[in-house]
C-alpha cells in the first residue's frame, strides 16, 4: 500500500542547488513509486529579495558575498555544472553570468500552484531552464508571460497579474510563513509537515529518506 506524503518544496529559482534538489527529489520519486504518492506543492524564498531590477554579474555578487576569489568561483560553478549533469540538467552559468530578483518569477509560481499543481512543476521546471540553461533573465516580464505559455498556462491571465500587484502579499505571507518555521537556506523539502530533507541532495538520498519515512508511516 502506497503512503500518502505532502511535500513542500521551499526554494529560489535562481538557486543552483534547488534544480539539483529537485531533480534529485522527482528520480527518488519514480523509484518508490511503488509506496509513496507524493503531493508536490512548490513556495516562496528570495536568496536576494533587494536585488535590483537589472540584476548584477554573478561574478561580482559572489566576492561581494561571500569574499569568493574568480578561481574558488569558477571551481565551485564546474562542481556545480557536474552534479546538475549528473542529473540530466544543462547547467551554463559563467563568470560572465548574472542573478536577478525572482519576486514577480514567485508571483507566477504562487499563481501556478492555484491553477493547477500539475502546471506549477511545468512552470518550476521551465523558470529553471531559462534563466541557467537558457542565461536569461527571469524578472522580465516577457520572458515571464512565454514561460507561463510553454507550461500550459494562460499567458494573458499571467501578463495581467505581472501587470499589477497579484499575490505580492501571498508570496511575502508564504516567504514569511516557511522562515519563522526555521528555512533559512535552499532547497529545503518538508515532509508532511514533520520531515526536513536539506540541501541538493542525489537521488539516492532522496530514495533512502523517502522509503525510511514510508516505513515510519506504515508502523504508525
Amino acid at each position: 500500500m502506497t503512503k500518502r506524503m505532502k511535500i513542500d518544496f521551499v526554494s529560489d529559482i535562481s538557486c543552483p542547488w534547488c534544480v539539483i534538489g529537485l531533480r534529485g527529489l522527482e528520480k527518488a520519486l519514480e523509484r518508490t513509486g511503488d509506496i509513496v504518492s507524493a503531493e508536490l506543492r512548490f513556495h516562496p524564498f528570495e536568496l536576494n529579495p533587494m536585488m535590483a531590477s537589472e540584476g548584477e554579474s554573478i561574478a561580482e555578487h559572489i566576492q561581494r558575498k561571500y569574499g569568493s576569489t574568480p578561481e574558488q568561483s569558477e571551481a565551485a560553478r564546474a562542481m556545480i555544472r557536474e552534479r546538475a549533469a549528473e542529473v540530466g540538467f544543462a547547467m551554463n552559468s559563467g563568470s560572465d553570468s548574472r542573478i536577478y530578483n525572482t519576486f514577480d518569477a514567485h508571483r507566477l509560481l504562487h499563481w501556478a500552484g492555484i491553477e493547477d499543481p500539475a502546471r506549477q512543476q511545468a512552470l518550476k521546471h521551465r523558470l529553471f531552464e531559462i534563466y541557467f540553461t537558457e542565461q536569461r533573465d527571469p524578472s522580465d516580464r516577457d520572458v515571464l508571460i512565454a514561460a507561463a505559455r510553454d507550461a500550459g498556462l494562460d499567458p494573458d491571465r499571467a501578463g495581467a497579474i505581472l501587470a499589477s500587484d497579484s499575490y505580492a502579499e501571498d508570496v511575502r505571507a508564504a516567504e514569511h510563513h516557511w522562515q519563522s518555521h526555521g528555512v533559512h537556506s535552499v532547497p529545503a523539502i518538508v515532509i508532511n509537515d514533520r520531515y526536513l530533507i536539506s540541501g541538493g541532495q542525489p537521488p539516492d538520498a532522496f530514495e533512502q529518506a523517502l522509503r525510511s519515512i514510508a516505513r515510519e508511516l506504515a508502523d504508525a
